[in-house]
């Protein structure tokens, strides 16, 4: 028996007027979604614990079956992991953000944030401007780490865990109301805007109409993780495709292969099929039980506020990764087992994450669920099946509940 989770990242959402009060998920053309639906299980999981923020990091966790009220400590503690940091257990490690603030004459607190991801820009231009920042800004204590694309690590040794905002939280409000409450990264980071909004690589980006990478912004501190080994746990070996440092991250703490997939992104326009075939191959081939293929474009449409690009990257997800995946798998033999979901939902209305429960649908070649003719999220709800726990979800898909 073969297992395959594939995660369209925010892609839950709520009715849309300029859909006709359809979600992106109902209004999406998913054929490939329409044709397993009836067959399926549907239902809504909850994948955020009570009292948690609603965030990829805890999400994931959750559907990769680890609760997060026991293992999580942060979630750029396991982006760390990822790009190969050895964080000491008195280190705590940031993400760091490139952001775009308006670049008017107004002090940095009265900038306004304008775009976590400026435009989604390139690791190879990130890394430069990080090199500019880190020759100014670090010391003993901190130390600048290049991630993919607008996200990066900031490791601060015996730091603390102090609170921060995410700044896809707080898009379109001022600077000054979101800064840390810490004097030095406070000042680290509007030193950076010193730094970066006179660089030539901003200076050409905004001469091209594109946003630029102007400041750096820390969120998402924490400690050093200890996962429980996924194989020891699950008696599973498994396997993570994803363009995410945050999930490479998690893969690396729960001893799983992360798979790379040459043109993955984590935009738009990723490399689908590059990852059906790569997890096509890791199960068929190379010998793994379990492959989670992380998706994260629907988030991103989702922060960004575009309708249109969302609905996009919810058909892409259904016929260039999860149609050609499927006839792979059809094809060979193999029974398995595959699970449809996203981690959290990204609704346009609000531009970031919320804890509402997300819908699932749990396909397997050899049975027949019965289940409504469509996925989405009001299917979901009007099943009546709720997972409570989304940590529980991998039980149920390797039939251990």
């Amino acid at each position: 028996m073969k297992y395959v989770i594939v995660l369209g990242d925010g892609m839950a959402d709520e009715p849309i007027e300029a859909l006709g009060g359809l979600t992106p998920l109902e209004y999406a053309k998913t054929p490939a979604l329409d044709a397993i639906a009836p067959v399926s299980e549907i239902g809504l999981a909850q994948t955020i614990p009570e009292g948690m923020s609603p965030g990829s990091d805890t999400a994931n966790l959750s559907v990769l079956g680890y609760d997060p009220k026991q293992y999580y400590t942060g979630r750029s503690p396991l982006e760390a992991l990822s790009i190969g940091v050895d964080m000491k257990p008195d280190d705590v490690a940031l993400r760091t953000n490139l952001i775009t603030v308006s670049d008017g004459d107004e002090p940095y607190e009265e900038k306004t944030i304008l775009d976590h991801s400026s435009g989604e820009i390139s690791t190879e231009d990130a890394a430069v401007l990080l090199d500019a920042v880190r020759a100014e800004l670090e010391d003993d204590s901190y130390h600048f780490y290049v991630g993919t694309s607008y996200r990066h690590l900031l490791i601060w040794a015996k730091g603390s865990v102090v609170p921060l905002t995410p700044p896809h939280d707080v898009l379109g409000q001022k600077v000054g109301d979101y800064l840390p409450a810490d004097e030095k990264l406070r000042e680290m980071q509007k030193r950076s805007y010193e730094i970066l909004s006179r660089h030539p690589i901003n200076l050409e980006r905004k001469k091209n109409g594109l946003n630029p990478a102007n400041s750096c912004w820390f969120w998402g501190a924490g400690t050093r993780p200890a996962l429980a080994s996924f194989e020891e746990k699950n008696h599973k070996k498994g396997a993570m495709i994803s363009a995410v440092d945050l999930l490479k991250g998690i893969a690396v703490g729960a001893g799983m292969t992360n798979i790379q997939v040459e043109g993955a992104n984590g935009q738009l326009h990723t490399n689908y099929e590059g990852k059906a075939q790569a997890a096509a191959d890791a199960l068929l081939k190379d010998g793994f039980d379990f492959v989670y293929v992380h998706v994260e474009a629907p988030d991103e449409m989702g922060h960004q506020g575009s309708v249109e690009r969302k609905v996009q990257s919810v058909e892409y997800l259904d016929q260039r990764l999860i149609r050609p995946l499927k006839e792979a798998l059809d094809v060979s033999g193999e029974a398995y087992r595959m699970m449809v979901l996203p981690d959290h939902p990204t609704p346009i209305r609000v531009r970031t994450h919320t804890a509402d429960p997300v819908p699932f649908l749990l396909y397997d070649s050899r049975r027949t669920y019965g289940g409504p003719d469509v996925y989405s999220e009001k299917a979901a709800r009007e099943s009546g099946l709720k997972v409570a726990r989304g940590c529980e979800l991998m039980d149920r898909l390797f039939e251990k509940s």
